[in-house]
């Protein structure tokens, strides 16, 4: 009697060990194979056998992310946007400085950084000139390279 007990209880701790190396697999390749969406897809509300916490730790997600609902851009938001793409397809060479200097004029109340933002969002940036590190000023002296046939043979 004591011997069944025992190879049971054998049985049920394999069995456990099993199942957590499969559940940490699952867990490992579902994670990486899918996408956050897709996950959030997932989830069954209502479910009463397996609580939302349980399933939010199981397909690795935060579970308060569960309950955001993304908002949408304002109207003044696209507004601005808008008007920053007409000043950019106008003046591509304006930075954000200018950006925000003429959206000030005609009476948009909007910063720098949000119209950095915005620009960056909608993948726009001033053109501008590069750096010329390469040119030489012809007017600099070119000095001789004295060392150039000497041979040193033995330290200081």
């Amino acid at each position: 009697m004591k011997k069944d007990y025992e190879k049971q209880i054998q049985n049920v701790y394999a069995e456990i060990g099993r199942l957590t190396t499969q559940l940490s697999w699952l867990k490992k390749n579902l994670a990486s194979s899918m996408t956050r969406e897709q996950r959030m897809a997932l989830v069954e509300w209502d479910n009463p056998e397996i609580p939302i916490a349980t399933q939010a730790r199981l397909l690795s997600l935060n579970r308060t992310s569960l309950y955001y609902k993304p908002v949408g851009p304002s109207p003044e938001e696209i507004a601005v946007k808008h008007r920053i793409d007409e000043i950019y397809t106008e003046h591509p060479y304006y930075g954000s400085r200018r950006i925000t200097a003429q959206l000030r004029r005609e009476g948009f109340e909007v910063n720098r950084k949000a119209v950095q933002r915005h620009m960056r969002e909608m993948g726009i940036a001033g053109i501008h000139p590069g750096p010329n590190l390469s040119k030489r000023s012809q007017q600099h002296k070119v000095y001789p390279y004295l060392l150039r046939n000497l041979e040193c043979r033995f330290s200081n």
